[in-house]
């Protein structure tokens, strides 16, 4: 390997970058858009939870309970007058559940008989699931305030405090962000190195690289290294808007998170440099980086769907992602810090990875022309 001539090609691949909008472009606007887009778009917190409240009692027991549940922080409590108006103001996602206080509860209440009707909106289970939760969360306190003997007795003798670890204030953000940077990043590798060789291909400057003596290393390493380096700027303003501007704690040690993240580019770049070595169009190595990249990535890292709740064969298909990896060690370097068997095991993971990514990109890069 000859270093003049790699560094000769190194500089003509990144003037080529600073002349091509599109590259910026990828490397520096869309992190930014996506991570904003994703970071704030999933959100996976239930604050404010609409909750319609049908009173046909009016009694003093159901006024009580009513203000209860308008004192419950997560709930968005609207009032109904009648039947008809709680159909449809559910039917049309208005409102995600309704509290039924039937006519005649404070009477029976003080008999201590009183019972209401929780109706919630089962086309979106997991909300409906939250409503449940809220809405008997605060019947079980209004019994409380009630002094009703069955709620007393019913109450733990051992108070139970909850604490969250790596995540105290158990907000959304500080998961998904750490794994919608992989998934961006994930992107930029795969589609800044899956045009390269495609656009040398489209403006047929690729012949006259192989009339040259620079050898099939020289040519790859020219590609790779000039990406590399935008992908860890990429990188870099990625956990700058994440620290800064969406304040998500970050708690591990820089160099380790540039040793991550270059492994991981390894792997992106690998794939896409090889997507674009068999395809001789950008647009076609453009579609097949964001089709092999992106939605694997998405679907099955674990940045959304617990992986450990998908079915058998999904989860040994997620065993040669190496978005999985890098969005498990994204998350550990934000929430925890330094979890060293972890971190071992997914750098282990990248590294056999990186390799067959990119033996595969050697093994189909030839020096002639068809």
């Amino acid at each position: 390997m000859n270093l003049r001539r790699l560094a000769a090609l190194c500089c003509k691949e990144s003037y080529q970058i600073v002349r091509d909008p599109s590259s910026i472009l990828i490397a520096f606007i869309l992190p930014v858009a996506l991570l904003f887009i994703l970071g704030y778009a999933v959100n996976l917190d239930s604050a404010h939870i609409r909750l319609g409240l049908l009173d046909l009692d009016g009694g003093g027991a159901a006024q009580r309970l009513a203000a209860t549940l308008y004192a419950t922080p997560a709930l968005d409590v609207r009032p109904l007058h009648s039947r008809p108006e709680l159909e449809e103001k559910l039917a049309h996602g208005k409102i995600r559940g309704a509290l039924v206080i039937q006519n005649g509860f404070s009477r029976d209440w003080a008999n201590r008989r009183g019972a209401v009707q929780l109706l919630t909106d089962g086309a979106e289970p997991n909300t409906a699931n939250f409503v449940a939760a809220y809405a008997q969360g605060a019947w079980l306190r209004w019994q409380q305030a009630e002094g009703d003997e069955r709620a007393q007795s019913a109450a733990p003798a051992i108070d139970i405090r909850q604490r969250f670890w790596f995540n105290p204030s158990a907000e959304s953000p500080n998961f998904l962000v750490p794994g919608t940077i992989a998934i961006v990043m994930t992107i930029v590798g795969a589609l800044l190195s899956s045009l390269v060789v495609a656009r040398e291909w489209e403006r047929g400057t690729m012949e006259a690289l192989l009339a040259t003596p620079v050898s099939r290393a020289e040519l790859l390493l020219s590609k790779i290294l000039p990406y590399y380096v935008l992908g860890i700027a990429a990188m870099l303003l990625c956990l700058l808007v994440a620290v800064f501007v969406m304040r998500v704690p970050f708690r591990g040690p820089l160099w380790l998170l540039w040793l991550m993240s270059s492994l991981f580019l390894a792997n992106a770049l690998g794939m896409g440099l090889f997507l674009s070595t068999v395809m001789r169009t950008q647009f076609d190595a453009a579609q097949a980086a964001l089709t092999a990249g992106y939605l694997p990535a998405l679907m099955l890292s674990g940045f959304v769907f617990e992986i450990s709740s998908m079915p058998a064969p999904l989860q040994w298909l997620t065993r040669i992602l190496p978005a999985r990896y890098f969005a498990s060690t994204l998350q550990t370097l934000f929430q925890a810090g330094v979890i060293p068997s972890l971190l071992w095991f997914n750098a282990a993971s990248l590294i056999l990875l990186g390799a067959f990514w990119l033996g595969q990109t050697v093994r189909k890069t030839r020096r002639t022309l068809d």
